[in-house]
């Protein structure tokens, strides 16, 4: 029988930085999103020092071309040439807030070095783009929560009663976040608790969002209002943390930046 191959010792791939923190005395410890290998973590060697060629290429919520070096424990980047800035991300902190906000929510979402990782990266980077430049960066969020509970096996049931399996009228229902979905209010006693109430319009936004999970060309365009973006978010965010069984810290820093100044937070 033939010898296994080897792993090749290192690699190169595309990699977005979903955080860094600092490592040691001069090093950063990525995380990092790949289209092959899912999310890993790696160090950046020297990235701190100001002479280090390899820091501008490796900043928060960025897109690289990246050689990276296998290691025992951790991985390490031993080079990386940047491909997108995602510009806008930069010079809006409620846009920088919602990239934040994606990039923790695939982290909790994922777990390190899964296969089959390519759809999720192409989501990744369209998303950033989207927050980056679209009008509405909020809209290019919820669709992005929609997609990736899709993608991750968590996608929530809008198109009929989740309790009884009945369709549903067009008129206010519930959300049930532990059955995960859309309880009508015909079946709504037999659904313990937790049942929060859902206007039609809200429901007609979400099931459009999902339904146009693979394009986003059916919902940029879309205008919506800061009540029904409110709406749609308190759904949606209570899905997910009930999910994760935690909030996310980055939700909170975009309330704030919502209450105090930012008209796109």
């Amino acid at each position: 029988m033939p010898p296994m191959p080897k792993p090749q010792r290192q690699y190169r791939t595309q990699a977005i930085i979903l955080s860094r923190r600092d490592f040691g005395e001069s090093d950063r410890l990525l995380a990092l999103y790949t289209p092959l290998r899912g999310k890993i973590r790696a160090i950046a060697k020297g990235a701190r020092k100001p002479s280090a060629k390899i820091s501008g290429h490796v900043e928060l919520f960025t897109r690289s071309d990246c050689l990276i070096h296998r290691g025992r424990n951790l991985d390490i980047l031993t080079q990386a040439e940047l491909i997108d800035a995602y510009l806008g991300l930069r010079e809006d902190l409620g846009r920088g807030a919602y990239a934040n906000y994606v990039a923790e929510l695939l982290d909790r979402f994922t777990a390190d070095e899964e296969d089959d990782s390519g759809d999720i990266f192409l989501l990744l980077h369209q998303t950033l783009s989207r927050i980056a430049d679209s009008a509405d960066p909020r809209l290019a969020a919820r669709y992005f929560e929609l997609r990736l509970l899709d993608l991750t096996g968590f996608r929530p049931v809008l198109h009929e009663c989740v309790a009884s399996r009945a369709e549903l009228l067009p008129a206010p229902q519930f959300f049930s976040h532990e059955e995960g979905g859309v309880v009508s209010r015909a079946a709504a006693p037999q659904v313990a608790s937790g049942l929060t109430e859902i206007d039609f319009d809200t429901l007609k936004l979400l099931r459009h969002l999902q339904r146009s999970s693979e394009s986003y060309a059916a919902v940029g365009s879309l205008r919506i209002t800061a009540g029904q973006h409110q709406r749609a978010e308190r759904i949606m965010l209570g899905y997910v943390a009930h999910l994760l069984e935690r909030k996310l810290e980055s939700v909170d820093f975009i309330h704030r930046l919502r209450r105090q100044f930012s008209p796109c937070a």
